[in-house]
């Protein structure tokens, strides 16, 4: 009995068109992206696979973009935002069910940077992607405009403004510890 040659499956071809190494090279970053915006460890991983999954059906065209990467981020921080939102809204309406009049709690929140991400994950949608590229991928404020298609003036808006609710409500939340 030979054995006989099988057609390449589907994953194979993209892989050898270099998603496999986008991949590769990319998820970890991608993840710890979606926790910072979504707030979710264990959805974190789900959004960024999700937007991989997007692009991996899509990869003849994504990789021929000028920019592979943002197009994946924007990807990533538009679902993580999207299920913050959705999450959060849930939360509220369970409160509100139950009667409660105390306002909804984070769980899990440990440290001063866990705290301050949840309340980052508060601001307008915007300033939480552009607080969250800027920070968790480092990216620079034009790299910033090319991933959410916005321009560099309003990523420097954006920002501007996240950093100034985040300074009064650090200032309002720990006086003590401003200067």
């Amino acid at each position: 009995m030979t054995a006989t040659k099988e057609t390449p499956s589907a994953v194979e071809r993209v892989t050898n068109d270099g998603f496999d190494e986008f991949y590769r090279h990319h998820r970890h970053r991608l993840i710890a992206l979606a926790y910072a915006v979504s707030g979710s460890r264990l959805g974190a991983e789900d959004l960024a696979h999700d937007a991989l999954e997007a692009a991996y059906r899509d990869w003849d065209r994504i990789r021929d973009l000028d920019n592979p990467t943002a197009w994946v981020q924007r990807m990533v921080t538009n679902r993580a935002v999207s299920a913050y939102r959705r999450r959060l809204s849930e939360l509220r309406t369970l409160t509100r069910l139950r009667s409660e009049t105390h306002t909804v709690a984070f769980p899990n929140l440990r440290s001063e940077t866990e705290w301050l991400w949840a309340e980052v994950r508060r601001l307008p949608r915007r300033q939480v992607q552009v607080v969250a590229l800027t920070y968790v991928e480092g990216l620079s404020m034009p790299e910033i405009a090319r991933v959410l298609g916005i321009s560099k003036e309003s990523v420097n808006t954006h920002l501007r403004r996240a950093r100034g609710t985040l300074a009064r409500l650090i200032e309002i939340t720990h006086p003590e510890e401003t200067p």
